[in-house]
């Protein structure tokens, strides 16, 4: 199901894409100076459609990391959480282990020899031979 909503979605877009690609092959000239227009110092001339589709990808890193900067504060406090856990429970199982030492065995009665849970050995419950 997955793989076929996949395509169902990929698929479209890609064709979406090469369409604009086709249709948007002429060539522009971005320029990053903004006091020299008619000779500008740095340009750079491509694509329509590679100037759009580098853009979006732009778009999508700078909101990627902007969106991973404001969740810092949510990472740190789950790392915090995580230690303060790992220690609770290294606490717990060393509090088990003095609990378990200290616990005398004097509750539990020796099994007498010759005798089972049901009786004399080699008998299950309804006396039968095993």
């Amino acid at each position: 199901m997955r793989k076929f909503l996949t395509a169902l979605i990929v698929i479209p877009l890609g064709l979406i894409l090469v369409t604009f690609a086709v249709a948007n092959r002429h060539f522009v000239t971005v320029s990053f100076d903004p006091f020299m227009a008619a000779d500008p110092a740095l340009s750079v001339t491509m694509p329509l459609f590679l100037l759009l589709i580098l853009v979006a990808a732009f778009g999508v890193v700078a909101g990627g990391c902007a969106v991973w900067f404001g969740q810092r504060h949510w990472r740190r406090a789950a790392r915090r959480q995580e230690a303060d856990a790992r220690a609770a429970r290294l606490e717990l199982a060393d509090l088990r282990a003095q609990a378990a030492a200290s616990r005398p065995d004097s509750h539990r009665l020796p099994v007498p020899s010759g005798v089972g849970l049901y009786g004399p050995v080699g008998r299950d419950k309804q006396r039968a031979t095993l």
